[in-house]
């Protein structure tokens, strides 16, 4: 009987009422989605970075 912690307690995923299996799903997915876009906030902040550098580098240095 596969089993899931939630707060601490254990609970048989094979007794869970479907509501419950389809909201657990449903975390799930929210916390991959969240993973995904925090690495394309990483990746973006570094290309970011990245091109303030080249604009910082191209500017006039006597201004």
């Amino acid at each position: 009987m596969p089993k899931v912690t939630i707060n601490g307690k254990d609970y048989d995923t094979e007794t869970m009422p479907k509501a419950a299996k389809d909201n657990m799903t449903n975390v799930k997915l929210c916390d991959d989605r969240i993973l995904e876009l925090q690495r394309d906030i990483a990746i973006t902040q570094t290309a970011r970075n990245t091109f303030a550098q080249a604009l910082k580098a191209q500017l006039p240095k006597d201004a």
